[in-house]
């Protein structure tokens, strides 16, 4: 009898492992982040090279990332040798199916886009015709500067190239401002959007409102209504949409995922279904497309209780004093602009396509996501997802188990689709 691994992800392809991924690396000290990035693509099943420029090479040691990829580490001595048959850049250009620039510098970015082939990273970018994400880092001001700004312009041009600007917070100079490097998870799920989508930016001049993420209907100090929903799905849908090009504003209740997955986007924190409402009568106006992808509690208490109940009295309470949550959806149908885009998320349970369809009626959305969250891999908090799309030229369309970015990506290419 064939029974379900005992990690739900286990049957779905990385799409990272088995992948040739070079990483070149460049004089900032956001380098010292770049071993967590080696190790995690080698623990996925990547085959890692690592390219250093002089510069990073003070910085981060060249053994380290050599232990770490399991391959040798490149270095500007390395680029020519009459052991060699052919030119170290060369062969690396060729090599690799996936390039990793992070961090950037100034003087990386000047070399790349103005053809200049001095260094051994230099030369390889220049070479290669593998797509590149380029995560860019450096003090506020050099940021700041003219100079870098004409060519990060440049840069963001070249259709090979997927660019991912620095982020804003405290930096190593002491600084506050724009020129922090991406933190390595959103490089990773960067990694995967380059890897499953390309540089394809289909979402450029668009605006994108996504809801992710529980919300929490207080019953007392102490309690609250909600679910067990991590808010990943949503999450991911919206720095795939960023990396498609969207403008994205992600409102979310508490989120279960890495912070850090959330730079970039502009953010609007809620934690009732009352305050999710009002975010997004205010936002929708200005969207060309929403995807509702929080699970937003059914009930609320009419008053919370200021003091926490004893049990006994609990029980008593759980009777009465509640009402429905509006249908937060169906108000977004209700209420949308001529030409606006609405794909609508359903958690359901058991038989799911009959239910989907009666409620994909009932919403009035143009698509509808419905995923089994009764299922291994499906339901809320795990990392991966399937499920069944209605709408849409497809009309229903099945979406086999896979990475909840994979998932993202059929269904931002579905909502681009919607006329």
């Amino acid at each position: 009898m064939r029974t379900e691994p005992a990690d739900p992800s286990a049957s779905v392809a990385d799409p990272l492992a088995g992948r040739r991924i070079l990483v070149g690396i460049s004089g900032s000290i956001a380098a010292v982040k770049l071993p967590l990035v080696v190790s995690a693509l080698a623990q996925r099943g990547a085959e890692v090279r690592c390219v250093l420029t002089p510069s990073a090479a003070q910085l981060v040691s060249p053994v380290a990332l050599a232990s770490l990829s399991r391959q040798s580490c490149c270095l500007d001595a390395d680029q020519w040798s009459h052991r060699a048959s052919r030119p170290l850049h060369v062969e690396l250009a060729e090599w690799a199916e996936l390039v990793l620039v992070a961090p950037l510098s100034a003087t990386s970015l000047g070399r790349w886009v103005h053809g200049l082939a001095d260094t051994l990273l230099a030369s390889t970018l220049l070479a290669t015709e593998a797509p590149v994400l380029a995560a860019a880092a450096m003090n506020t001001a050099m940021w700041a500067a003219p100079a870098v700004r004409r060519n990060w312009e440049l840069l963001q041009a070249d259709g090979r190239v997927l660019p991912l600007g620095p982020a804003s917070g405290l930096l190593a100079c002491d600084r506050r401002g724009d020129g922090r490097m991406a933190e390595p998870p959103l490089l990773l799920l960067a990694l995967e959007c380059l890897q499953l989508w390309g540089c394809r930016q289909d979402w450029a001049g668009q605006r994108l409102l996504v809801t992710a993420g529980p919300t929490r209907e207080p019953l007392d100090p102490a309690r609250c209504l909600t679910n067990p929903s991590s808010g990943r799905m949503g999450v991911v849908l919206a720095q795939a949409a960023r990396l498609r090009g969207a403008e994205v504003t992600l409102v979310h209740g508490p989120l279960a995922v890495d912070p850090q997955l959330l730079e970039g986007l502009r953010c609007e924190p809620v934690e009732t279904a009352a305050q999710m409402e009002q975010a997004l009568v205010r936002l929708q106006p200005g969207a060309d497309a929403i995807a509702m992808a929080a699970a937003v509690a059914d009930h609320r208490r009419q008053e919370p209780l200021a003091q926490k109940l004893s049990k006994e009295a609990l029980e008593r309470e759980l009777a009465c004093g509640w009402q429905a949550v509006p249908d937060l959806l169906a108000g977004l149908v209700a209420r949308r602009p001529a030409g606006q885009r609405i794909l609508g998320f359903a958690a359901q349970s058991g038989d799911v396509l009959p239910a989907a369809r009666a409620k994909w009626v009932r919403k009035g959305c143009d698509l509808l996501f419905a995923n089994p969250i009764d299922q291994v891999g499906a339901g809320f908090g795990g990392d991966t997802n399937q499920g069944w799309l209605l709408g849409g030229p497809a009309g229903e369309q099945r979406l086999e188990r896979g990475s909840k970015l994979a998932i993202a990506q059929q269904l931002l290419t579905a909502l681009r689709a919607v006329s």
